[in-house]
């Protein structure tokens, strides 16, 4: 089934809205906001955090603008078919083609 339009964007405000909690919480990381331990061991891995959330949040960000968010459904411009992105090719129906094998 296709998302409906209310799906569409309620999906959009999500993606958003977790855009600017990703980032937001690259900036408390770096400012020190939950007041981490200033030793050398803590503040790399404050550090390590603050980069990983932020390369994260504009990942995701980018995926957004270009609209690749599919959150496990179908893609918004992919055609009618029974295709779902979440499924692998292990999982997809077997045919059997004994009539080609004789």
């Amino acid at each position: 089934m296709r998302q409906t339009g209310v799906n569409r964007v309620a999906k959009l405000f999500f993606g958003i809205f977790m855009v600017f909690v990703y980032l937001g919480m690259a900036v408390l990381m770096a400012i020190n906001y939950f007041d981490w331990s200033t030793s050398g061991p803590w503040q790399v891995v404050r550090w390590l955090f603050a980069a990983v959330f932020a390369a994260y949040g504009l990942y995701r960000g980018y995926r957004e603008i270009k609209g690749e968010h599919t959150y496990g459904m179908r893609r918004y411009d992919e055609p009618d078919e029974d295709v779902y992105t979440t499924y692998s090719k292990s999982q997809e129906p077997k045919i059997d083609n004994d009539d080609e094998k004789k």
